[in-house]
């Protein structure tokens, strides 16, 4: 951190330990001379004076009449809703009790205190703040608001606003985890104020209730402003922040600092949107599902200005379409959701009832809203992008098929050949010095054929219910590169900390022979340093992708390889492969091959080092395959992996060979009758091959 971070901290937390609940804004600086208990406020709120629309009764009824299904799994969300149950992340189904008790995480059996929120430590404390901090975002008042809309039954209204009155009671501004931290303030006020849009023509939103959640978002929106992620912090949190505070400002409109809120606020989230979505579309996070996660903050903030009339920001709109281009390219008709760094699930505005975001879910909102073409090819549509669509009214655009691509910022690259999708990530570790939410997976790939995945990411597993699993999922074994001596390319600070980036340098992707050529400085801390330099070569008309790991600089090492299969996969290992079948049908296999004796590897399921485990969900996992190879000698050494799909073309590689001569590495191998070569000068960075 800078000096001027270091002060920044010292003096919030300074001010937090002097005052640590919120300064409450009063009345007269809330609402100027408008008395809001007044019947006048709350008849602009139901008028929507000055304000824009996005749940409404003639949008339901168009909604519910084309998208049966979809509304009936709402309002199937929404009695869930009304008898308290919930389910959050891999964690099981509860019941909340009645009344609730929004303090109390009954899966852990934890009562958080009701103490100003400054003085709770979420780290150490006996529950998962993840799940409690869920529970608080209140993500299911949309849905209760939708179903009312949908139904006109009032249950659903009287649920919303009982539940929403025992929160404020519980919760007062300042108080309690739930307002631990400005973040998960702005995410909730999103919910909340969208919610009670939805239910403004409610005959139980009286004037009284009307003031008592209006202060309590004010309130909210205040320390939103005041208490805003910066420098070192300023991730996805502070878009979140800045999105809730926005959502307040533009929603309620007769905030006496509304109009300066909206202005400062829409013009920081223009800002970020250039920061936090790279030129090249791919988010800064190194993060599937923060991409997707900001992008539909930013996404919601773009709508409500939208259906207002107004005209969003320029940067915020293209950052979106550049985003949706980005995902876009990885999914084809079939292919799986890339899955690169953390994800914690998070919704920005919850108004279906899916458990996780997909990327085709999120690239069918942004469909729905810029009309962007490739968004509209791989988009899927869902109840979020029907109330969209309807809102802000995009066409649709041209169609068009994903190809072979190269995203230079954020350093991915996706090769294809009919059926086979190969990605490889040559991006940076994570955005700003903690990298929170990347995984030491430089050089990594995954490797999916006909919407099957076959070698992936391991997923996050967890973030604070098992620091143990978090510390193996974000290393470098569990991803499908190389660790040297056994350790992580970058070094792990903390569980949201890395105080050493590995940085990726790109020598060369081409795309039309397939070749991507890549190396990081991870290893160069150690006392006799080395690098890593990894050679895809995945030619279209090839069989077999051909990978070559370098390990150069000083001294004797170990290196070894890694290959996470996806759960559904069964692994036999023979000599020096690795056979892998899906329900006894063979579909790769994984050839290894080096300059030195080598020592397969394989582990499922194990408990003494958490290898070989695949996440699906945060705070979940399950066992699957971890297999590779490791070497050791006194260094240049080289290593070659030769991926094989199968299916139909049931040859399998053998004879692989390889040889290093100074700064070239020779590899061949053969598939049934033709033999293939591969020479590469590492000093000029030229790959040559061929087949015969």
């Amino acid at each position: 951190m800078t000096p001027r971070e270091v002060a920044w901290r010292v003096g919030r937390a300074g001010r937090d330990l002097v005052a640590p609940s919120l300064h409450r804004l009063t009345d007269q600086e809330l609402f100027g001379v408008d008395d809001l208990l007044a019947e006048t406020a709350l008849q602009r709120f139901r008028e929507n004076t000055g304000r824009p629309v996005l749940l409404c009764r003639d949008r339901a009824l168009e909604i519910a009449r084309d998208h049966p299904d979809q509304v009936a799994s709402v309002i199937a969300a929404a009695d869930r809703a009304v008898e308290g149950q919930v389910r959050y992340f891999g964690y099981p189904a509860v019941r909340l009790g009645r009344p609730v008790d929004w303090n109390y995480d009954p899966v852990a059996d934890v009562h958080w205190p009701r103490v100003p929120a400054s003085r709770i430590d979420h780290r150490t404390a006996a529950g998962d703040p993840k799940w409690i901090w869920e529970l608080a975002r209140l993500q299911h008042l949309p849905w209760l608001a939708e179903a009312w809309l949908f139904t006109g039954d009032e249950r659903y209204a009287a649920a919303a606003f009982d539940q929403l009155d025992s929160w404020i009671e519980q919760n007062p501004p300042g108080i309690g985890i739930a307002w631990r931290g400005a973040f998960e303030v702005g995410v909730r006020a999103m919910s909340i104020a969208v919610a009670l849009q939805g239910l403004r023509d409610s005959r139980l939103l009286t004037p009284e209730r009307f003031r008592k959640i209006t202060w309590m978002l004010s309130q909210g929106a205040a320390r939103c402003r005041r208490d805003r992620s910066l420098y070192s912090s300023a991730n996805n949190h502070l878009v979140g922040e800045l999105a809730g505070l926005a959502t307040v400002a533009i929603l309620f409109p007769d905030l006496g600092p509304a109009p300066r809120w909206e202005t400062h606020t829409i013009r920081a989230l223009a800002a970020e949107a250039n920061r936090q979505i790279l030129p090249d579309g791919a988010g800064a996070e190194q993060a599937v599902g923060y991409q997707i996660f900001t992008a539909e903050l930013l996404l919601t903030v773009a709508v409500l200005l939208d259906s207002r009339g107004d005209r969003p920001p320029t940067e915020i709109v293209d950052a979106l379409n550049r985003s949706a281009d980005f995902l876009a390219a990885f999914v084809g008709d079939r292919d799986p959701d890339p899955r690169y760094g953390d994800d914690d699930e998070g919704f920005a505005l919850r108004l279906g009832p899916e458990p996780q975001r997909t990327v085709r879910d999120h690239l069918g909102a942004v469909a729905a809203f810029t009309g962007n073409a490739a968004a509209t090819r791989a988009g899927r549509p869902t109840i979020t992008s029907a109330w969209l669509r309807r809102t802000a009214g995009a066409g649709n655009g041209e169609v068009v098929s994903p190809g072979d691509f190269f995203a230079p910022q954020g350093g991915m690259v996706v090769l294809r050949s009919g059926e086979r999708r190969l990605t490889v990530d040559v991006g940076p570790l994570g955005y700003l010095s903690p990298a929170a939410h990347g995984h030491a997976d430089a050089l990594s790939l995954t490797l999916s054929v006909g919407g099957n995945e076959l070698i992936g990411d391991p997923g996050a597993a967890s973030y604070y219910g098992h620091p143990d699993w978090r510390t193996v999922h974000r290393g470098t074994r569990a991803h499908a590169t190389v660790t040297v001596d056994g350790l992580d390319q970058s070094v792990i600070g903390g569980p949201f900390l890395w105080t050493r980036h590995a940085r990726t340098r790109v020598h060369s992707v081409d795309l039309t022979r397939g070749v991507v050529d890549a190396e990081h400085d991870g290893y160069c801390r150690l006392s006799e340093p080395v690098t890593h330099r990894r050679f895809v070569i995945a030619p279209s008309e090839w069989q077999a992708v051909a990978v070559i790991d370098m390990i150069a600089g000083r001294g004797t090492h170990e290196a070894g390889t890694s290959w996470p299969m996806h759960p559904a996969l069964d692994v036999t290992a023979v000599g020096n492969e690795h056979r892998v079948t899906r329900n006894g049908t063979p579909v790769l296999q994984i050839l290894h091959g080096a300059s030195r004796d080598l020592v397969r590897e394989e582990r499922k399921g194990d408990a003494t080092t958490g290898l070989g485990w695949w996440s699906s969900r945060l705070e979940s996992r399950e066992p699957s395959w971890l297999v590779g190879a490791r070497t050791a000698g006194s260094v240049p050494l080289a290593m070659a992996t030769v991926l094989t799909t199968l299916g139909s073309r049931g040859d399998r590689a053998s004879h692989l060979e390889v040889a290093v001569n100074a700064a070239e590495v020779t590899l061949a191998w053969r598939i049934g009758d033709t033999g293939y070569r591969i020479e590469i000068d590492t000093t000029v960075g030229s790959v040559r091959y061929r087949d015969s």
